[in-house]
């Protein structure tokens, strides 16, 4: 069994939704007009000011610092007079009398004159220095004294001498050579190096103490003696 159906036309559901509308709006548009005015309009207002005494606390008690009182004037005293050198005597009636005549007074040596005891300092006694005792050969170097023979002199068969100061320090070595004579350079020579290097001495000695010193020596260069 088939149910009836029936065709309606699309117009009447449109008036329906409009006239919905226009009712709605009728019904706001009359609550606008009819309620009461709840919004209300803010004026401008005017901001008065006054100036009000702000009260600030009371300052501390402070005691003003004690100035220091001035010292008192010292007391004037009267200023020291010196007395008068002047020695004031009773006025006499001696007259000095003047002569424009100079003796002449000659002095008479013949007489001693008188004078006090007269002092005499003792005269310094310088003490005597004491003896120096002059340096020597050292005996454990005896074999050390003779130098060597120069080749050149040896060659010309030649002998020679040479004497020389020398001065002996205080650990009893040559410190300086000074020549007094030579036969030749080469001789010269020879000895002031081995004096200078070989030679050993016990020093000069003044109370026990080593001083240097000087002494002169002689040294033989003899061809048979090679």
């Amino acid at each position: 069994m088939y149910a009836e159906q029936r065709y309606r036309p699309q117009q009447s559901r449109t008036v329906s939704i409009g006239a919905s509308l226009l009712f709605s709006g009728a019904i706001i548009t009359g609550m606008i007009y009819s309620s009461p005015n709840f919004v209300k309009a803010i004026r401008d207002t005017t901001l008065t000011t006054y100036p009000v005494e702000e009260k600030l606390p009371p300052p501390p008690d402070v005691k003003p610092k004690e100035q220091p009182k001035p010292d008192p004037k010292p007391a004037m005293q009267p200023p020291v007079t010196a007395p008068d050198p002047i020695l004031k005597t009773a006025p006499t009636d001696n007259k000095l009398v003047t002569t424009p005549d100079i003796p002449l007074v000659t002095p008479d040596n013949s007489k001693p004159v008188e004078t006090g005891p007269v002092f005499k300092p003792e005269p310094r006694v310088e003490p005597a220095p004491l003896p120096l005792v002059g340096a020597r050969r050292d005996g454990r170097y005896a074999e050390d004294f003779q130098p060597a023979y120069p080749a050149s002199e040896l060659r010309e068969q030649r002998d020679g001498r040479v004497s020389v100061r020398v001065l002996v320090g205080t650990n009893g070595r040559v410190k300086a050579v000074e020549q007094v004579s030579a036969t030749s350079p080469a001789f010269f020579d020879a000895t002031r190096r081995q004096a200078l290097s070989k030679w050993r001495f016990k020093p000069a000695t003044r109370g026990g103490v080593a001083e240097e010193s000087w002494m002169t020596l002689s040294v033989t260069f003899q061809i048979k003696d090679q």
